[in-house]
């Protein structure tokens, strides 16, 4: 008789083992470069330009494990493991990432990008199926609060670790990620690839749907979604450094991001679980397209925490109910169309960066790259905000016209 059925792990296992994959996957393999930064340049361990390029190859690397993230889509379980696995290695090794090895730090963060796809994408697709076995969908919004919790226990170990080498920091991180790694892979053993609703044979499953035109228009405004939030999420730390060089002081912009991420989501799983979910979306990217302009109106650290509550309290809200909309839209296999979203997702925010690479110091109407970046992201936050909050009232206004 195998040990641990599907059935064995309860509905508050499947999001706690959701959360902590997350945690890990986007708090630490996706984002811990961003605190960690300044710190390195602080340290003389890295300069701007090969940052940039570092950050750009981890964007790049988020975008091929988004496009082959449906590889897995038979096996999200393994993906997940694989995945975790990934960013537990590259992690621990960006302690030999420096600019005297511009190469490895490449490499590395283009792996981590890669790895922390694969988490994101699997981890949907099997928590929130496994959940609907259970009758517990209300639930899943709650894995989302992983990303928020992650990213608030990187900043603040980095915060409070100012002081140390941004090496030291590296190796810590490294092994949160590898405890975290084994304990989830420690509660996914006896699980089946593929698992099917507990006491039923594993029945042939259905070709994903295609992309149709609602779809598409889905895949659009995420991918906004991903060249809006990039700005403030990859610039924050870095623009508060430039107004005051004390760690306590610059460093509390991330914590504070991902404090309002993991509060948001929490709020959201809770308080708006019953809410369509393309409603939630477009209210949720308005908010973050206030935070992305925010910054345009003065170069103070008070407007900077604020872009970060705004941004950072809706950039994972955003991410769960466009997930969740996926499941909605492809209930029998959504690994591909979560797959698409992400690329585009990948997509956008690689777009970001590469149009402040592009400005260089060139001013446009009056703004500087940062400044053009951030008004286009505001605009097209905006736009895709009103269409979603359309398109919900058009499909909630349908059957009554029928």
């Amino acid at each position: 008789m195998e040990k641990n059925p599907p059935s064995s792990l309860s509905p508050g296992a499947i999001v706690f083992i959701g959360l902590l994959a997350l945690a890990i996957a986007m708090g630490i393999g996706r984002f811990a470069f961003t605190p960690l930064m300044p710190l390195m340049v602080r340290d003389g361990s890295l300069n701007t330009v090969t940052g940039t390029e570092w950050a750009t190859a981890n964007y790049v690397g988020y975008l091929l494990g988004a496009i082959s993230a449906s590889w897995f889509a038979r096996s999200p379980r393994l993906g997940l493991q694989v995945g975790l696995l990934g960013v537990a290695a590259t992690t621990l090794a960006m302690v030999w990432g420096n600019a005297a090895l511009p190469w490895l730090g490449l490499a590395l963060r283009a792996s981590a990008g890669v790895f922390s796809a694969w988490v994101l994408v699997c981890a949907s697709s099997w928590c929130l199926p496994e959940l609907a076995r259970r009758s517990s969908t209300s639930l899943g919004g709650w894995i989302y609060t992983g990303v928020g919790v992650g990213i608030a226990a990187t900043g603040v170990l980095t915060w409070l670790g100012g002081a140390q080498a941004a090496a030291v920091l590296w190796v810590e991180l490294g092994l949160l990620a590898v405890v975290g790694a084994v304990h989830v892979i420690w509660r996914l053993r006896g699980q089946s690839a593929a698992a099917s609703p507990a006491g039923t044979p594993d029945a042939p499953k259905p070709p994903p749907p295609a992309v149709a035109s609602g779809n598409l228009g889905i895949v659009l405004c995420y991918s906004a979604f991903g060249f809006g939030y990039i700005i403030p999420a990859t610039f924050l730390p870095t623009m508060a450094r430039q107004l005051v060089s004390d760690p306590l002081v610059f460093g509390l912009t991330w914590p504070i991001f991902g404090a309002a991420a993991a509060l948001s989501v929490a709020f959201a799983a809770h308080r708006l679980h019953g809410w369509p979910r393309r409603k939630v979306w477009a209210i949720a990217q308005g908010v973050m397209a206030a935070g992305t302009l925010l910054p345009l109106l003065q170069p103070a650290l008070w407007v900077l925490a604020a872009s970060a509550v705004l941004v950072g309290g809706t950039f994972m809200v955003t991410t769960m109910a466009g997930l969740q909309l996926a499941r909605e839209r492809a209930p029998a296999n959504p690994t591909a169309l979560l797959a698409r979203m992400t690329t585009g997702f990948a997509a956008g925010q690689i777009a970001g960066p590469l149009l402040v690479r592009l400005v260089g110091d060139t001013r446009i109407a009056g703004l500087d790259a940062l400044g053009l970046a951030s008004a286009t992201a505001g605009l097209l936050l905006a736009m895709t905000a009103i269409w979603l909050w359309r398109d919900d009232i058009a499909a909630a206004t349908k059957p009554r016209s029928a």
